[in-house]
């Protein structure tokens, strides 16, 4: 059986934690811990899911694991990422994959180098409306796909964040859009902000990505709105599509009809966990690899420059 820990159980990395705790009951895997700098979060989780707790993940790589998911502050990915990859342990990293381009290199490279298979945390690649348009647009539903916009806002969460809004929320979006088009951003342009953010990184972001052959890409983000929001629309030559992250719902019109997608709801969470556990069982390259989480990461970056200096810039 498949042994899994986690590391830094915050927010997401509680999530993770729940959701291999619940495979474990179903035998497919085994969680053997839990680590976080914080060791009474680790205990309180670890008790939660019948587990052991660590205050240093050095102490959990030393274990035998098979596989970890990594969901620590960005800054940390890096660091933690090598320690468990040098030892042939198979990671996931919670998006983004890292600060900078460099650590991101880094990580990548050690993976390869060590056999790894490494998968960066996007969740919405898992999410089942985004499979079904991606499906919709495939089958030819919305004809040629033009532009795609997305808008993800809400209110400022309270936990640790050590990055700004284009990089923590911003890049789900970037990552989703380049999915669809099934191409790479080749520009980008950024207006960003901040109004209330403590830390003074930005708050508030429009980003406007282009496309080969002329599509285009839009991305709003903010933690300033009172109510959550995550949707998408995206428009062809014959039709339009409207989508609704949280509730899994995809809607398409065209010049003689409007249908809801059929869409068997599941957790994204647990279907990006599966997925990252067959990948491990059966040594195959992962729906989001590290050279994916790499590009999102690019953009992110290029979009907070091209912000500060008010330009179109390239993508590499």
């Amino acid at each position: 059986m498949l042994r899994v820990g986690v590391v830094g159980v915050g927010n997401m990395g509680f999530h993770h934690a729940r959701v291999y705790s619940e495979l474990a009951k179903e035998g497919k895997v085994e969680l053997v811990g839990v680590a976080d700098a914080d060791f009474e979060r680790a205990k309180e989780v670890a008790k939660k899911f019948n587990t052991k707790p660590f205050a240093d993940y050095r102490e959990l790589a030393k274990e035998e694991l098979d596989a970890v998911s990594i969901a620590v502050p960005t800054s940390l990915h890096k660091q933690v990422a090598l320690e468990f990859i040098e030892k042939g342990i198979h990671v996931l990293i919670e998006k983004p994959i890292a600060e900078s381009i460099e650590s991101a290199q880094e990580i990548i490279k050690a993976a390869k180098a060590n056999n790894v298979i490494l998968m960066v945390g996007h969740i919405e690649r898992f999410n089942p409306a985004v499979l079904k348009l991606k499906e919709s647009i495939r089958e030819g539903l919305l004809g040629e796909v033009v532009s795609i916009s997305a808008k993800r806002v809400g209110p400022m969460a309270v936990r640790i964040r050590d990055v700004g809004i284009i990089i923590d929320l911003g890049v789900h979006d970037i990552d989703v859009i380049s999915f669809l088009f099934d191409d790479k951003v080749k520009k980008v342009y950024a207006r960003a902000g901040n109004v209330k953010h403590p830390a003074g990184v930005e708050d508030h972001a429009l980003i406007m990505l282009g496309f080969s052959n002329g599509k285009s890409g839009i991305v709003e983000t903010n933690w300033l709105t009172p109510h959550k929001t995550r949707t998408l629309t995206a428009v062809g030559t014959n039709g339009i599509a409207y989508l609704d992250y949280i509730q899994q719902k995809l809607t398409i019109y065209n010049d003689e009809w409007e249908k809801d997608a059929k869409i068997n709801k599941r957790e994204p969470l647990r279907n990006e966990l599966v997925h990252f556990i067959e990948c491990v069982k059966e040594g195959k390259r992962p729906l989001i690899s590290g050279e994916d989480g790499l590009h999102a990461l690019k953009v992110a970056l290029k979009a907070l420059e091209s912000a500060k200096r008010d330009e179109v810039l390239e993508v590499d």
